[in-house]
């Protein structure tokens, strides 16, 4: 019998790993066998919260993220991504390879772009985004853990600017060669140094 990875089962090895310590190695082995799978990971923060809330109240800002969340997922769609999950005004995203997150990423930024041409200045919608690549838990394909998919949300949420794209050492490594057009940045990240690349549009 197959282990599916539903989030009653990993919270169930979990509890037998708290309670039996000594078994540590081998549940970690079946967790991982369950629950690991490699993806890119594409996160993306909808830019201007705080900002925008105090300015027009929560209401407009709830309207502007189902605004953006309606463009964002047919882009997402057409280069194979599968979001995960939505929290708030971020959306976490798995692609196949990191080039069709990066291209999913280009387009969706340039469509912003031409939506807000359209848009009074008020209702203008801006995005940064992270990428990572490499193992992740994925829970029920409705939530995922990993050092990548952690390292993703910091980029996305906290260094990325917005019209940002910003991708982890192991995501740009996937890119071989045609990683073109991407600037190098040294950046801290809970402490770390760490080696980040901006896209230059």
């Amino acid at each position: 019998m197959s282990l599916k990875n539903t989030r009653a089962e990993l919270d169930r090895l979990l509890h037998a790993r708290n309670e039996h310590p000594e078994k540590a190695e081998a549940i970690d082995a079946q967790i991982y066998a369950t629950f690991t799978q490699v993806h890119a990971i594409f996160v993306l923060d909808m830019s201007g919260f705080s900002r925008l809330t105090v300015r027009y109240g929560i209401i407009q800002f709830l309207a502007m993220i189902r605004r953006l969340v309606a463009i964002a997922l047919p882009v997402i769609e057409a280069h194979r991504g599968t979001l995960v999950k939505q929290e708030a005004d971020n959306l976490f995203v798995v692609f196949p390879t990191v080039e069709m997150a990066v291209d999913a990423a280009v387009d969706l930024l340039k469509g912003l772009k031409a939506v807000n041409s359209t848009l009074p200045d008020a209702l203008d919608l801006y995005a940064s985004i992270g990428i990572g690549y490499g193992e992740v838990l994925m829970v029920e394909d409705h939530d995922l853990y990993g050092s990548e998919m952690n390292l993703a949300s910091k980029l996305g949420e906290d260094l990325a600017r917005p019209d940002e794209i910003l991708l982890s050492e192991a995501a740009f490594q996937q890119l071989d060669g045609i990683a073109q057009g991407w600037e190098a940045l040294e950046v801290s990240i809970a402490g770390l140094s760490v080696t980040t690349y901006k896209r230059l549009l």
